[in-house]
Parts: structure tokens; sequence; C-alpha cells
């Protein structure tokens, strides 16, 4: 099968090749996915079990990409829930190989079932972001309605969904990012926006949740924002900053599929808006991760039509 693969971590993105590489076997409890539509987090190549399984021993010719949508034509031993022919969705075990390839082993406990009025390239573009916003709002977040949740990041590919997310669960959402991202994030429901090139953070009223895509210094300022009781959620790692009388965690999003299923049912019914940025072809996937132009919205990769 064609997958693109990478051997040095110095070398990033630059460093992929698309080479052909043995098809993969189901171990028990897998199956194997022909995948059709498939996509890359930006970081990932500087993730330790992008090079190591979990056992700490070197992976060299690592596959990565862990979000998908495709069928299943195998079934490993003991694996249920799921048959051959059955259109799926999900994501991939960090530690194995991943998406950017023609097939991809996976465990069944990964993914959901892809409905059949939603296109492989929409059902690969909802998987990080829709976890990762509904992960980060409700179960870490716990957040209810009537609340206030600052979102950073409000016009980019996780943020638009933790936005979108946020305000159907009756939220007041206040957006922020850069500063022509302003009508997007209120596209996607903000009901006010920050432009942190031009505007001051520190201005914001109280609110109950943050969740943060940025890290630094952002998330520092967001912590002091945050009314007794409350709670910040980043998905960018481990960070000092604490509300004063709140709570804060970072999280790894997880493969839950009736969270996927719930997603993709929102998207079905109109209530939910991917963000996707373009669609390459496989033959033209390396070329489009490095390209040097920025594409607002997620960088999906049709594997197979």
């Amino acid at each position: 099968m064609k997958a693109i693969i990478v051997t040095d971590e110095s070398a990033g993105i630059a460093g992929m090749k698309l080479m052909e590489r043995p098809e993969p076997q189901p171990a028990i409890n897998d199956v194997i996915v022909q995948v059709y539509a498939t996509s890359m987090t930006g970081d990932e190549l500087s993730w330790p079990s992008t090079w190591t399984d979990r056992a700490g021993h070197d992976r060299s010719f690592s596959i990565p990409g862990h979000e998908l949508a495709g069928v299943v034509t195998a079934l490993g031993y003991g694996t249920t829930g799921l048959s051959v022919g059955q259109r799926v969705f999900g994501l991939t075990d960090w530690h194995r190989d991943g998406t950017l390839a023609e097939y991809v082993a996976v465990e069944a406990r990964n993914l959901a079932p892809l409905p059949a009025d939603v296109d492989f390239t929409v059902g690969a573009a909802l998987v990080m972001p829709g976890l990762t916003a509904w992960q980060g709002l409700f179960d870490h977040g716990h957040l209810r309605a009537g609340q206030t949740v600052l979102v950073h990041g409000a016009a980019g590919i996780v943020g638009s969904m933790a936005t979108q997310l946020a305000r159907a669960a009756g939220a007041y959402v206040i957006g922020t990012g850069r500063g022509d991202g302003r009508q997007a994030a209120l596209d996607f429901g903000a009901h006010e926006y920050v432009d942190l090139e031009n505007e001051k953070l520190q201005d914001v009223k109280e609110v109950d949740l943050v969740f943060d895509v940025f890290g630094g210094d952002i998330v520092s300022q967001s912590a002091r924002l945050i009314r007794p009781g409350g709670m910040l959620v980043t998905i960018a790692g481990p960070t000092e900053a604490r509300p004063a009388n709140g709570s804060a965690i970072d999280f790894v999003v997880e493969a839950i599929p009736n969270q996927l299923s719930e997603v993709v049912q929102r998207f079905r019914e109109g209530r939910l808006k991917t963000h996707i940025g373009n669609i390459s072809s496989f033959d033209d996937a390396i070329a489009a991760f490095n390209s040097p132009n920025r594409v607002k919205g997620k960088k999906i990769i049709s594997i197979r039509s």
C-alpha cells in the first residue's frame, strides 16, 4: 500500500516521504480500515508517541496522522460491534502507525459508524476538533447553560467547534484570536470577540470557563479572568497558570465513539459546521502539509474518492 512515512524527527514535515509499505494486519479487537479521508495535527511530529511505541521502543518509518474516515475491510480476532463494509470514522492510537496510508489497523473501540449521508472528508474533519471541543467543554469544563465561556482561537479549527458547541449549550461565548478572525468567529456563534493583536484581554469581564488552545502568556492572563469556582481548560500542555479560586486542567483528547456520534448527528441536523480549509489528493498531501501559505481551516487529505 502507499503511505506517507517519517524517519527523521529533526526534519519535521519536510522529511515526509510517500512510499510503499506492507499492509497492516489486525490484532485482537482491531479492524482494518481502508482510509478514504484523513488529516494530521500540525505539531504531531513533535510528539514522543510518533517516534516510540508504548514500550518506549523506536518506531522508524512511522506513519503519521490519526483522524480518519473510511470503510472496514477486515476484522481481528474477537472484534465485535463493527462489520466488514461498514463506513466508520474515528481516532487511532497515538503510539501506532497512523492514517496517512491507504489502510490502517485501529482498535474497534476507537471508531464510530459514519452515516451514509455524510461525506468521508466531512467525517475526517469532525473527528479531532469535535472530540477536543466536546471533552474540553463538557467532560473537563463542566459547562452549563447560562455560563460565560472564553474560547481562544474561536475562528480556528478547534476553537470554532468549541464556539458552536458552547453556544448550542446555552452559554454566552466570548471568542478571541487574530483581528482577521473576528467575522468568522461571530459566524460560528461567538457573541463577542477580542482581537488579541489590538485589544486587551484584561478588559474582559469575569467568565466561568476558559477554553484555551494557545498556552503561554495568554493562558496566564486568562486565569485571572475566571470567577470563583470557575475552570481553565487547555490543550496546550501543562500550565502553572491557576485561577485564584478555581481549577485548571490540561488534557489529551480521547477517542469516544458516542461523542463522535453526537457530533456527526449535529452536523447532519445543520447545528454544527466543519471548518475545512482545503482538500488535497494523496499524491499532493506532502506538498499541502509543507505549503508556506497559511490556510484557514483544516487540511484534509482525500486518500480515495
